[in-house]
């Protein structure tokens, strides 16, 4: 022992740095140990792999699979006989289940934590999001969450672009009372700047005349960004010829029916009067048709693929169900929604006029029940038209629409593949639309398939879903990004 207090002090010097430091490397040795030692596999074994390759139209299922995922990704995918369970991994027992990917839907708002949580309950792993006055602007930060994929409008003012907020944009995309085509300089720019931002999908307006319309898909297709048109000045045949990927919404790519006379006043008029006497002609087109014919056969013929998001129209359906009994239905808000259906009935209120409120009820009731069969009667109007395009078998994505005109999120993506059935997909087919067609169609090879090096998206089914469509709705498991989620408690949000 030292009684030396000048040495005691000097001791302490030395000793306690030289403390620190193995303390420090220890730490860093646990660091690097953890590291060089990943998360032990989840192997999910014993279900049937579904095929969603080549547009739905393979049958090649595995059953008795292994599926190794390693993180988020998915490992190997082969024959129970063929692919070796992993020491140490983490078992899902999938006897007598069905896996499928994760669903996607391709054209929907994600504005909240409740639309985060209604999708992934219902199986939707990534959404194509797009911000506009009925969706609101995307919510980023929510958590858990599908995978966003940002839509963003692209050579015109709007104030919900992903860029509007931003000062050296925020006067550059300000509406003012109708939206105007910006300079190609600014269109670049743009571009550019929102695909730093992380958008993955560009959506060409009706305000968009040919010239730029053809410019954009070009230059889109060249940073590889996808191109969604929903035309009014640009003639839809005119961007279709120039590659646009896909058309939104069934009710409006039916305009691309129109003859030329009617065509012509759109690019001066494309939000005004002429706008609603073509959409007028358009609807009421008759599926026979020599000119939906040829449409038809021009779609089919051509890359493009539709999105019809026929589930803005579900509610208007003779044979709907009320989708507020769903439980995921429970997280959303009606008075936060784009013109929600009535929770007890399902059943969507047309407002009358304000001046009619001075009528009698009996008139009021008359009025409000003739401005619901008009509405029946425009879908059912619109769905005959598409069934005349399907005839032709064009390519086809699953986008839901929600939440607008009555569509929840989650819950109408599988409306909206009960009525792509019904329109003539087998639920294969119907299964590929809202997975892999995604990957086949835009280029997306992270996602779509059950297969090494996809991301580990995927939903363990009770019962088979290419024997019934509704199985796509009984999921047993749902593991997002590589590890599974409890359901549950996804129905409890917190406040």
């Amino acid at each position: 022992m030292c009684d030396n207090p000048h040495q005691n002090h000097f001791a302490m010097r030395i000793v306690r740095p030289l403390f620190a430091l193995i303390s420090t490397l220890a730490l860093f040795s646990v660091a690097a140990h953890s590291q060089a030692e990943p998360a032990p596999p989840l192997v999910l074994t014993g279900g049937t792999v579904v095929d969603v390759s080549d547009w739905g139209h393979s049958a090649h299922d595995i059953p008795d699979a292994v599926v190794v995922i390693q993180g988020s990704t998915i490992l190997e995918v082969g024959l129970s006989d063929q692919v070796p369970v992993p020491k140490g991994a983490r078992i899902i027992d999938c006897t007598g289940k069905f896996l499928i990917p994760g669903l996607i839907d391709g054209y929907a708002g994600m504005n909240s934590q409740a639309q985060a949580n209604a999708n992934l309950y219902m199986g939707v792993t990534t959404v194509v999001a797009r911000a506009d006055y009925q969706h609101g602007f995307i919510d980023t930060g929510a958590h858990p969450s599908p995978h966003i994929y940002p839509i963003d409008t692209i050579g015109v003012t709007d104030d919900w672009s992903l860029l509007a907020r931003q000062p050296e944009w925020v006067s550059r995309l300000r509406e003012g009372p109708h939206p105007i085509e910006l300079s190609p300089q600014d269109t670049a720019r743009q571009m550019a700047d929102t695909a730093r931002l992380g958008t993955r999908v560009l959506l060409l307006t009706p305000r968009l005349t040919a010239a730029n319309s053809q410019w954009i898909i070009s230059r889109a297709h060249e940073l590889g960004l996808v191109t969604y048109g929903i035309f009014a000045a640009t003639p839809y045949r005119v961007g279709v010829d120039a590659g646009v990927d896909a058309l939104p919404r069934m009710d409006r790519y039916v305009l691309g029916v129109i003859p030329d006379e009617l065509q012509r006043p759109l690019a001066d008029d494309p939000d005004g009067s002429a706008t609603v006497t073509a959409y007028d002609y358009a609807e009421h087109v008759s599926p026979t048709d020599l000119r939906l014919r040829s449409y038809a056969r021009f779609l089919a013929s051509h890359r493009t693929a539709l999105v019809p998001a026929f589930s803005l129209y579900y509610v208007n359906l003779p044979d709907h169900r009320n989708l507020w009994k769903e439980p995921a239905a429970a997280l959303l808000d009606p008075a936060r929604m784009d013109h929600a259906t009535e929770p007890a009935t399902g059943d969507m209120n047309y407002p009358i006029s304000s001046w009619a409120h001075h009528l009698p009820a009996a008139a009021q009731r008359w009025m409000q029940a003739d401005l619901q069969k008009k509405a029946a009667q425009t879908s059912q109007r619109l769905w005959r038209i598409n069934a005349a395009i399907f005839a032709d078998l064009p390519h086809y994505l699953a986008g839901s629409g929600a939440d607008a005109m009555g569509t929840m999120p989650g819950i109408s993506l599988h409306t909206e593949l009960e009525l792509l059935v019904r329109l003539g997909l087998s639920p294969r087919e119907a299964l590929a639309a809202a997975t892999n067609n995604y990957a086949l169609q835009f280029g997306w090879s992270e996602l779509g398939l059950i297969a090494a090096g996809r991301r580990a998206d995927i939903l363990v089914l009770d019962s088979d879903p290419t024997a019934n469509i509704w199985n796509a709705r009984r999921i047993s498991t749902l593991i997002l990004d590589g590890e599974p989620i409890d359901r549950d408690p996804l129905l409890h949000l917190k406040k």
